[in-house]
């Protein structure tokens, strides 16, 4: 099942599915549904794959699927009976219910927030999740993890798939740190001031990734690697002091951990995201051909440098909210992706994504909820009131 396979990483792992010989088949897949172009692709991607379901978030598409299904269903042969339609789900709910869908893996590659109650229905009905949604088990924390069952949740951010192909390398008791690479971004390197009047199209213009418009901004923010921190420390369970980010441009090293003898075991690999896609569908075993290696036949260099918190706070702040722990992490996210849409809108600058974030983080600091006392309910009220403070405090700057 590949939840957000109009997407990124969605139509990477249909890629992945096409190239792997016949190992693996895709049962259903669902999307926001949020344009036109993705509708019908959506419906070509079903069409092709002969999938039993097929799910779409936004509701007013629906008729639209339909269409763009007995149009693809003609081109597919559907005249001669060669084609059979796959059952249609409809709404905010459809990837949920897709989730829990009868199959081995559940992939959840959707956006956003919008892909925890489909993380928590995959869960619940003991499929194996391919996690690509970080933000379902960052605001979602030990709710999340109190339903998951050991290796249950597989990690697909190449930062994250490489820490758990390291950690085979030791015994728990045996790592003394995970260290998180970070491109860097479109501006490593530039001071706090030189940020000031960035655009856009400036800040989609990543230098070595292609991902959809919110990823690519949080990580021309840092935010990306803010929530990655987050993610590790539940996804590993080592304390915060214990995970470190260090920029690394190549993006060839995703990620190394350290061990208690002074040893450290990186993975590498070209910056290619069907590698731990695959991965993650083939969990613990690895899929031939996946992807290409690296070439080590050419001269290369690898630069590391440690972060500058002072351009990029994102990463300090993440750290702050994860150690709070509760709802903390769901208002720096919700908060976060309000901000990120306003700055893609021209309503925010480029600075005011991560400030308004600290704010809206600051005053949550009122509204507690202790980790252990957590609600999917609690985890739902503080995402919608990160979302509206951070909105209003956008209208008020737009105000002045």
């Amino acid at each position: 099942m590949i939840l957000g396979s109009t997407g990124s990483v969605g139509t990477q792992a249909l890629d992945v599915v096409r190239r792997s010989q016949g190992r693996f088949t895709v049962v259903g897949l669902a999307a926001a549904g949020s344009t036109p172009e993705s509708v019908a692709l959506l419906a070509e991607q079903a069409l092709e794959l002969r999938v039993e379901a097929v799910g779409i978030g936004r509701a007013t598409a629906a008729r639209d699927l339909q269409n763009a299904l007995y149009a693809a269903a003609t081109a597919h042969g559907w005249e001669q009976g060669s084609v059979v339609l796959p059952k249609i789900f409809v709404g905010t709910e459809s990837a949920a219910e897709l989730a829990s869908w009868p199959c081995d893996v559940v992939l959840n590659a959707l956006p956003g927030a919008v892909g925890l109650p489909p993380t928590l229905a995959a869960l619940d009905a003991g499929r194996t999740l391919a996690l690509a949604n970080k933000e379902s088990l960052i605001i979602g924390g030990p709710l999340v993890k109190a339903r998951a069952k050991p290796g249950q949740i597989v990690p697909v951010d190449s930062e994250h798939s490489a820490l758990a192909q390291c950690l085979r390398g030791g015994h728990p008791d045996e790592v003394r740190r995970l260290v998180l690479t970070a491109s860097g971004g479109p501006f490593r390197g530039r001071t706090r001031a030189e940020l000031a009047q960035v655009t856009p199209e400036q800040a989609l213009a990543h230098p070595t990734w292609a991902m959809g418009p919110l990823v690519t901004i949080n990580s021309a923010t840092l935010v990306n690697k803010g929530l990655e921190l987050i993610e590790a420390h539940l996804l590993f369970d080592l304390p915060f002091d214990r995970i470190a980010v260090v920029v690394h441009p190549q993006s060839v090293v995703h990620s190394l951990v350290e061990f208690t003898d002074g040893s450290s075991l990186l993975q590498a690999s070209p910056p290619d995201m069907r590698l731990p896609i695959s991965l993650a569908l083939g969990w613990p075993d690895r899929v031939p051909q996946a992807a290409p290696g690296c070439d080590w036949t050419t001269a290369t260099t690898w630069d590391f440098a440690p972060l500058d918190e002072a351009a990029f706070p994102a990463v300090r702040l993440a750290r702050e909210a994860g150690n709070r722990g509760g709802t903390a992490p769901a208002v720096y996210n919700g908060s976060n992706e309000v901000c990120v849409a306003a700055f893609l809108a021209r309503r925010l600058p480029f600075l005011r994504i991560v400030d308004t974030v600290a704010e809206v983080l600051g005053e949550h600091r009122t509204r507690p909820a202790p980790e252990s006392e957590a609600t999917l309910e609690d985890v739902l009220v503080a995402d919608t009131w990160a979302r509206t403070r951070a909105g209003e405090l956008i209208e008020e700057m737009s105000a002045i």
